[in-house]
């Protein structure tokens, strides 16, 4: 493991004795900074191997990197030197904006979860992709997925508009794009994964990526990202709906709205979406139940909560195909991603 990781501990502690999203952007800054100096460069983690196929995709293996850490694309390469098997950026919008009002992110380490009501703050769709086409990370090989959502001041009956939009614009950069319909910080966004509404953005969707592969001569997988706070006839809704409009994958799950496990904890009545540990088990239960109702072949990918790999086996036994991690890396550091792949590629030997 490298020297830079085994630094991460006491690297922790500083970081967490500033306001959390001020350390977000030193941390940021300075893996860039790691990245952009070759001898550190040099000393950053080479890629644990275990590969799987993923809507067609080849990953070198399947612990990724989940849309939010780098919400502008800006930081591509440094975060896929990490050893990611894939890297997903975003949430972006077509048009720049600022998301809520900071502060916005709060820890709670004592359940090793985090609070967030970003409101997909962003630079919007042009710096989004000139950081995109800047960075070599898929000229060399690397998995990037893109994340797109809608304007917070786009009325929720023209959300598919944004959608679309942002489909267009993202397509050629991408090898695959999530729809992020679950953010619990855009209001009613969340109801877009109602049936109606959900199977009419879809098709708009896939009618537009049916036009989009015409014209790139390549099929681009399109995936959704899901709530944690659905129950097993919601679950069975969205499972039939994205098979019937041929969705290649989702994304299990966002961050909940829920506070089992924060009660009473510094932090923990925080308005926003809460992930890290405290995410885990419902995270679990939407990946086993849409299992059941999408049969094998469609793509899941466990988000929420995976803290070590012992976690990951659990998302990957419940029928997830492979894992992102986010909240985990703020409380583990980048080691946790190497642990990831070998408990997983364990527990398949």
């Amino acid at each position: 493991m490298s020297i830079l990781f085994r630094a991460y501990p006491l690297a922790r502690s500083i970081l967490f004795s500033m306001d959390p999203e001020r350390a977000h952007e030193v941390t940021m800054g300075m893996l860039q900074r790691a990245y952009d100096f070759a001898p550190t460069r040099a000393l950053m983690s080479t890629q644990v191997l275990d590969p799987i196929t993923l809507m067609g995709l080849a990953l070198p293996n399947p612990v990724g990197l989940a849309a939010g850490l780098d919400k502008n694309g800006a930081h591509i390469d440094p975060l896929g030197s990490l050893g990611f098997g894939f890297v997903e950026v975003g949430t972006v919008t077509p048009r720049p904006q600022p998301g809520n009002a900071k502060p916005r992110l709060f820890r709670i380490p004592q359940a090793q979860g985090l609070i967030n009501r970003f409101g997909f703050n962003n630079l919007g769709l042009d710096a989004f992709l000139a950081n995109v086409q800047r960075s070599t990370w898929r000229k060399s090989g690397g998995v990037l997925g893109l994340n797109i959502g809608k304007n917070a001041d786009t009325p929720i009956e023209r959300a598919a508009d944004d959608y679309l939009i942002g489909l267009d614009a993202v397509y050629p950069h991408a090898d695959y794009v999530t729809v992020n319909i679950s953010s619990p910080n855009t209001k009613n966004l969340r109801a877009l994964q109602g049936e109606h509404e959900l199977g009419d953005l879809l098709g708009q969707l896939q009618g537009r990526r049916l036009a989009l592969a015409d014209r790139y001569g390549r099929r681009v997988p399109l995936v959704i990202k899901i709530a944690p706070d659905l129950d097993e006839s919601q679950i069975d809704v969205i499972a039939d709906v994205v098979t019937r409009h041929g969705i290649d994958g989702v994304i299990a799950t966002n961050t909940t709205l829920d506070r089992t496990g924060v009660e009473g904890l510094p932090n923990g009545a925080e308005a926003g979406g809460l992930s890290g540990a405290p995410v885990r088990a419902r995270s679990v239960g939407v990946i086993a139940r849409l299992r059941q109702r999408v049969g094998p072949e469609m793509a899941i990918i466990g988000a929420g909560g995976t803290m070590c790999g012992a976690d990951a086996v659990e998302k990957i036994r419940a029928g997830a195909n492979a894992v992102q991690l986010y909240s985990g890396l703020i409380y583990r550091g980048p080691a946790l991603v190497s642990e990831c792949v070998r408990a997983i590629r364990a527990a398949r030997s």
